[in-house]
């Protein structure tokens, strides 16, 4: 069986204070650091104390729906427990609004009607900064099939829908250290899997027990992890 997606990972300097507001907005479930989606997602939020410098824009960043609220709505809300807006150089005319929640990770609130997103949750995308080449291997790795490939553009959802991850292609954003964000996996045997994910392209940077350091082709940094009963 393919790896699984458990969780995205989220390096912090304010881990208590990241888990409160992302709790808080998401609605999501509390268990000890990680917010568990219930139904409503296909994988968990997890939050990693770090004490390392941010730099620059993240390799990841949410994107939140207005499917089930207004957009307006969520931003204010979002502003309320804490989120600032940001500035990426986004126009003026874009109806998206980009905010950073309290550690400073940029997200979006998408507008409402928007067709890209229809029938997803709250949290309805994972936009990443990568090449095809990285989202044809995460379609492989954990089976999600690829509803988008044109122009270097790759996004897959599972097969059930509810969520996407999406990858914008070239130019890649400079990188500054390691990745603020990254994919934790799990599979039943991870001899087998790490075997089955190197052939598809990713490589092995540490070995822990229970746990294997590894990167996508394009050098992103992600976890596979023994799965636990």
């Amino acid at each position: 069986m393919a790896a699984r997606l458990h969780a995205l990972a989220i390096r912090t300097s304010t881990p208590e204070a990241s888990l409160t507001f992302w709790e808080d907005l998401l609605g999501w479930s509390r268990q000890g650091a990680e917010l568990d989606p219930g139904q409503e997602g296909a994988f968990r939020l997890v939050f990693e104390a770090s004490h390392e410098p941010r730099q620059g824009l993240n390799q990841i960043h949410v994107h939140l729906t207005s499917n089930s609220a207004p957009q307006a709505a969520t931003v204010v809300r979002a502003r309320e427990l804490g989120a600032t807006h940001l500035d990426v150089g986004q126009a003026p005319e874009e109806d998206h609004v980009v905010l950073a929640d309290p550690d400073g990770n940029e997200f979006c609130v998408i507008e409402e009607g928007n067709s890209w997103l229809a029938g997803t949750g709250f949290l309805g995308e994972l936009a990443c900064d990568g090449t095809r080449e990285v989202g044809v291997f995460w379609s492989e790795a954990i089976g999600w099939p690829l509803v988008w490939d044109e122009d270097g553009e790759t996004a897959i959802s599972p097969p059930g829908g509810g969520v996407k991850i999406a990858w914008g292609g070239p130019p890649l954003n400079e990188r500054h250290g390691r990745s603020r964000m990254y994919v934790v996996l799990v599979a039943d045997d991870l001899d087998a899997e790490v075997e089955r994910l190197v052939h598809l392209g990713a490589a092995v940077v540490e070995r822990r027990e229970g746990e294997i350091g590894m990167t996508d082709p394009d050098g992103n940094e992600f976890r596979l992890r023994q799965q636990v009963f």
